[in-house]
């Protein structure tokens, strides 16, 4: 089964890190995602562009959406990436999920069963 690992973290903190802390995070990520990436099981992997980048569609079902600039809730934590990968079980998912947490402390991780909307021709 496929499971997104959704990270979460503040985007103040992540944001103050200096380039050598934010390279040492990410080499300690690299490291524990190469095995599933070697065994053919990692799919997509994204780290999102600051919130201050994004802009948000609100639709209320009956008009045109409002284009806004910016995220559309203000919260603590953002989603800052996330990861997709196929694992045998729920419990699986979790422990990549837990090697993923250690490898970057703070925030959260969240695991979420994928389901496919639609069939793409590239999905093997």
């Amino acid at each position: 089964m496929l499971y997104a690992i959704l990270c979460y973290h503040s985007e103040d903190a992540v944001g103050c890190w200096t380039k050598e802390e934010d390279d040492a995070v990410m080499a300690r990520i690299a490291a524990v995602i190469e095995k599933p990436a070697r065994e053919g099981r990692l799919g997509p992997v994204a780290r999102l562009l600051p919130t201050t980048a994004a802009t948000t569609l609100r639709s209320d079902g009956r008009d045109a959406p409002l284009v806004l600039d910016g995220p559309f809730a203000e919260t603590k934590e953002q989603l800052l990436g996330f990861y997709l990968v196929d694992c045998e079980t729920l419990d699986e998912a979790i422990a990549l999920a837990k090697e993923i947490s250690a490898a970057n402390p703070g925030g959260a991780h969240e695991v979420r069963p994928v389901g496919y909307f639609m069939e793409s021709e590239g999905r093997r």
